[in-house]
């Protein structure tokens, strides 16, 4: 039903385009590539209001352009508090995410009587699950302090907690439209995805009463591996938000084992090479909890040296599905779902417009691989067969001196396959390929 009802709509659309072009429409006369309107889709690292500034002189190509990220609807209270630790922020996308990774780093310091990494990391899963609920950080820990468990929900974390691998077992996700060069918040839709049975049924170890026997080693050291420059700097700054919100409302309810939490600032620069190199200074400095990295192919790449380190590695945003089966040793987590969950959610939306012929063009890292090989396989499990998807990558450059991503090859094959959506799965360099396919005479919907 879904098939064909989305074929007919297709049909008509294509037909509706071409009698505009020629007050004609027959069903042998071949339609014209220029007339065709193609839809064009983004993820949670393009939707942002910061992006269209990523097109310069060209900002207007983003406008129709929709997409999906993670994202609950933010109480207009909470978007006040973040704005009082930032009032120019413009996005929120990951402010709660970033907000819940250290105020539940900090409760399970609190609930394990210590700041010892692989004591906090025993305790993370936990906090989410069972015990009794507290919806504020400073609610949360004074019953850590008093030695009882606890269940934490926050903005980020609303149905069920974490699973045993210590990541969301069910999360929310925001369907964004671009309008006049900006997100219209008058179109955002909101979907639920994930299952609440996957959450974690173990009891964590027990929690320490504060002033029990044991060394507290407070205080708690909590190191920052975000992306204050390159491609996902235009997240950093409600990441950084949330992360500062946080700390302050965390140490304004009495901190972590009687002192104040200690931060950090650490730039992943969305490279590697850059993120080893503060991660090896926050392992200098003796810090318990890393919060990052930003991309999900960064913290795929240090994690071996958090892990050395014995160190917990708490992502705010990291979606790639494959994190799950890492070697960890139990110290890394994330409070941003799987982009299994996303790819049914992107999938959703590309179907709903009716599209027929559809490519994905994803960067080149487990991030953007891996979104794509989810959406691709739930858009065949749709009844999209193979021959009417096209799958195609880019390299991103290297860092801020190399050349920016020359797409005009990918662009022309994706006119000459006659794409009627387009997914582009990257962060502010995926800007290229919007400028390419513009180049190339593809017309996107407005």
């Amino acid at each position: 039903m879904l098939r064909s009802r989305a074929s007919r709509a297709a049909t008509l659309a294509a037909c509706a385009t071409f009698l505009l072009a020629t007050s004609a429409c027959g069903n042998d006369e071949p339609e014209e590539a220029a007339t065709r309107q193609v839809h064009l889709y983004g993820t949670d690292g393009t939707m942002l209001n910061s992006y269209p500034a990523e097109l310069k002189d060209r900002a207007g190509l983003v406008d129709g352009m929709k997409g999906t990220t993670p994202l609950t609807p933010l109480p207009e209270t909470f978007k006040n508090r973040l704005r009082s630790v930032d009032p120019e922020l413009a996005d929120f996308l990951y402010a709660a995410e970033a907000y819940d990774a250290v105020a539940i780093s900090a409760i399970a310091a609190q609930l394990a009587g210590t700041t010892d990494p692989a004591a906090i990391a025993a305790q993370i899963v936990g906090v989410t699950n069972g015990g009794q609920r507290c919806e504020t950080a400073a609610k949360c820990l004074s019953l850590a302090r008093a030695g009882q468990d606890v269940e934490y929900r926050s903005v980020s974390l609303t149905r069920a907690g974490f699973t045993d691998t210590g990541e969301p077992s069910t999360a929310s996700y925001a369907t964004l439209h671009f309008d006049g060069q900006q997100l219209n918040d008058g179109k955002t839709e909101f979907v639920g995805a994930g299952d609440e049975s996957t959450a974690s049924t173990k009891a964590p170890p027990k929690a320490r009463k504060q002033g029990d026997a044991g060394s507290s080693d407070a205080p708690l050291v909590i190191g920052g591996l975000l992306p204050q420059t390159g491609d996902l700097a235009l997240a950093y700054p409600p990441i950084s938000a949330g992360t500062k919100l946080a700390l302050r409302e965390v140490n304004a309810a009495g901190g972590v084992l009687g002192k104040p939490v200690v931060w950090i600032d650490g730039d992943d620069g969305t490279n590697p090479a850059i993120a080893k190199a503060t991660v090896a200074r926050h392992v200098a400095r003796k810090v318990h909890v890393i919060i990052g990295a930003g991309a999900s192919g960064i913290s795929r790449e240090v994690l071996p040296d958090v892990v050395a380190a014995g160190k917990v590695l708490f992502a705010p945003s990291n979606t790639d599905a494959s994190l799950t089966e890492l070697d960890d040793n139990g110290l890394y987590f994330r409070t941003a779902p799987p982009d299994s969950l996303q790819g049914r959610a992107l999938a959703d939306v590309i179907l709903r417009d009716g599209s027929q012929k559809i490519a994905i063009v994803a960067r080149e890292d487990s991030y953007g691989k891996g979104l794509q090989g989810a959406v691709r396989a739930e858009l065949e499990r749709a009844g999209i067969s193979g021959d009417r998807l096209k799958l195609l990558t880019y390299a991103p450059p290297a860092d801020a001196k190399a050349d920016p991503v020359d797409f005009t090859a990918g662009a022309k094959e994706i006119k000459e396959f006659g794409a009627e959506a387009v997914l582009i799965i990257g962060f502010a360099e995926s800007a290229q390929v919007i400028r390419a396919l513009a180049d190339a005479g593809v017309q996107t919907r407005r």
